[in-house]
């Protein structure tokens, strides 16, 4: 395959006034200019976010809905059930919705499906489990939006649910009471790339303006919040801009046990990007891959230092068996490779009858070359 470099043809004079105007180095004022933030207001907010520049949560299609429910449960004292995912957004979703019920002084409980036995999102065995604990309210944080028979099931057998997700919407919604989804085809919400914590975010700060708390009775999750937002991947424009921005400068003092001890095993000293995605972000997704996530979940909320420094010992366990694992697969694929001696295919699919359906990815091969 040739391939041919396409390169800016940046205009020197703007990037010089750029430069000096706002006191950055040239190549990130190059950058700038690429990506057409020129605007003053633009370039202000790449650089130097602040909680003003959150919108309005209210914008959220259903976000007035769900609020007045779970205000409606807080005051009633209703037994209530986050649905999460086992991967660091879900984890990272239900320990801030789950911490900030808990300061409004309801205690709610959790589920994360079992990521090798039960898959991703919603299934019917789980809210069987659900309704037969009697739970009146199920929240769910990183998916629900694909669940229409499950969501539909469990409104048969009594059980309200009130959905938050990020995930691209169909064309059939699931009949909840609520469905928060910035990517539903009739959102107006200015900013549609949230990760699923984001989304969690942007619920807590509804209620909180809703309860006329102080802004601190939400923002102080933004640890934990940035941390999903990260890992997930998503773009750092916009709001995951503030989120990472905010997040980053309070992780620096977090008051989250779990979060800094995990941060202090995986020996990064600088905080930032880096430290979270290739040394927390690991750790946790580990948990899930293997099927134990509700360990991480743990951690996460934990207000013993000992426990904290306990679990953080067991996550690095479960990640470094994740990367024997992993090699082991990769190493078996190469092989497989190699004694059939498969070199004029584009494309080749492999398999291994005890490959570990936690961690395995698919291969590309293209050329002679792979990627995991």
């Amino acid at each position: 395959m040739n391939k041919k470099w396409q390169i800016y043809e940046t205009d020197k004079e703007k990037v010089e006034k750029i430069s000096k105007k706002y006191n950055i180095n040239e190549l990130l004022a190059t950058i700038l200019i690429n990506r057409n933030i020129v605007d003053e207001e633009d370039i202000r907010l790449f650089l130097e976010p602040t909680r003003a520049d959150f919108h309005d949560p209210f914008l959220i299609t259903d976000m007035e809905k769900a609020v007045n429910r779970i205000i409606k449960a807080i005051n009633n004292q209703e037994k209530v059930i986050i649905y999460g995912d086992y991967d660091v957004d879900g984890i990272t979703s239900i320990t801030v919705l789950k911490s900030f019920l808990k300061d409004r002084g309801l205690e709610a409980s959790s589920y994360i499906p079992n990521r090798l036995n039960e898959g991703y999102g919603l299934n019917k065995s789980a809210i069987d489990k659900i309704v037969n604990n009697k739970y009146e309210l199920m929240i769910t944080v990183d998916c629900g939006i694909s669940g229409i028979e499950e969501i539909e099931y469990a409104n048969s057998l009594g059980i309200e649910t009130i959905v938050t997700d990020h995930h691209e919407a169909g064309n059939e919604l699931p009949k909840a009471l609520a469905v928060i989804d910035n990517k539903r085809k009739d959102s107006k919400y200015p900013f549609r790339e949230l990760a699923g914590v984001g989304v969690v975010f942007k619920l807590i700060q509804a209620i909180g303006i809703k309860l006329g708390l102080k802004e601190e009775e939400y923002l102080k999750y933004l640890d934990i919040v940035c941390v999903g937002t990260i890992s997930d991947i998503v773009p750092l424009i916009d709001e995951n801009r503030v989120i990472t921005k905010l997040g980053l400068m309070l992780i620096k003092q977090t008051k989250n046990i779990g979060l800094k001890s995990i941060i202090n095993s995986s020996g990064y000293k600088k905080i930032d990007s880096n430290t979270i995605s290739f040394g927390v972000a690991p750790r946790i997704n580990a948990c899930g891959r293997m099927g134990i996530a509700e360990e991480a979940l743990e951690l996460l909320l934990s207000k013993n230092i000992n426990e904290a420094n306990e679990l953080t010992q067991k996550l690095n366990e479960h990640n470094r068996i994740r990367q024997e694992t992993e090699k082991s697969i990769f190493e078996s694929a190469v092989s497989q490779i190699e004694e059939q001696q498969l070199n004029n295919n584009n494309s080749i699919i492999l398999g291994g009858e005890n490959w570990h359906h936690g961690v395995i990815r698919n291969c590309i091969f293209e050329n002679n070359r792979n990627v995991f």
